[in-house]
């Protein structure tokens, strides 16, 4: 903390005040101190991916090799920076239950949400939960935002998915996910004849509509599918970080799942993981 920040904080006269401020600014030095020591494990990653031997880069740095070997396997992953960085807010949309006109949280998305925040906090990453309201309405322009919602309950997340260069929702006799480059269609194994225990789902980071950012969107076609994703990122968040890091792209996920309890069993990429060149 800056010692103007300290000496200001020290001359608040109210002591309630005081203390508020106080622990609100050691929060967000905390939040910085965890975000630094992400950002230096990954630039030591990144030196020693292309060639550079601990000693080479304690030299360059002025640290000693023990010092730069012991940044490189504590703190933070840099990983974690695939889901965003400090606190991130997860939104899932409210659904309009048939008998009553309740707004309602499918279940799976409750599931989706839990999973994703356990992993967010193994990365010391805070997670907000929050949702898109019934009509779709959600403000997009914000940092450290993660949607799950499909096309069809908001027109803002639908017009988001449009900016998408390379694959698109496409709804015939049912939703599908169509790759432009290869016209490959993707459609859920329980609208084909005959059916299957395989969803498909979208991932992708996308232009927030202001252009001063990006927002992380995923969606099954069905809801397996959602929670396939959020599965894929429990196993591969490693590898999805190495291809896309904190840029634009998307790609198609597969779910294989158990009929019974709709649980994935296998989640993979069913598409490349297309780069999106200007972001």
């Amino acid at each position: 903390m800056p010692p103007n920040d300290v000496a200001r904080i020290a001359a608040i006269d109210d002591p309630y005040q005081l203390l508020r401020v106080a622990t609100e600014r050691l929060n967000a030095a905390q939040q910085e101190v965890t975000e630094l020591s992400r950002l230096r494990r990954r630039v030591i990653q990144d030196l020693h991916a292309r060639g550079m031997s601990y000693a080479q880069i304690a030299k360059e740095a002025g640290l000693t090799r023990g010092r730069i070997h012991q940044i490189r396997h504590t703190g933070p992953s840099p990983e974690g920076t695939f889901l965003g960085t400090g606190t991130i807010t997860l939104a899932s949309p409210l659904k309009q239950e048939a008998a009553n006109a309740r707004p309602v949280v499918a279940m799976e998305d409750v599931t989706a949400a839990k999973r994703l925040e356990d992993l967010a906090r193994g990365f010391d990453l805070a997670l907000e939960l929050e949702h898109v309201a019934i009509g779709g309405e959600i403000n997009l322009n914000r940092p450290n935002l993660i949607v799950i919602c499909g096309p069809m309950l908001s027109p803002a997340i639908g017009a988001l998915f449009e900016s998408d260069p390379v694959l698109e929702w496409v709804k015939d006799s049912a939703w599908t996910l169509r790759d432009r480059r290869t016209d490959e269609v993707y459609r859920s194994g329980s609208d084909s004849e005959p059916a299957s225990n395989v969803d498909y789902a979208y991932l992708g980071r996308l232009a927030r509509p202001d252009g001063k950012g990006n927002v992380l969107v995923f969606t099954g076609i069905h809801p397996q599918g959602s929670l396939g994703v959020v599965q894929l990122l429990q196993t591969e968040i490693a590898a999805l970080w190495g291809q896309a890091g904190d840029k634009r792209f998307s790609t198609v996920v597969r779910v294989d799942y158990d009929l019974a309890t709709g649980e994935p069993v296998r989640s993979e990429l069913a598409s490349p993981l297309y780069r999106h060149e200007e972001g």
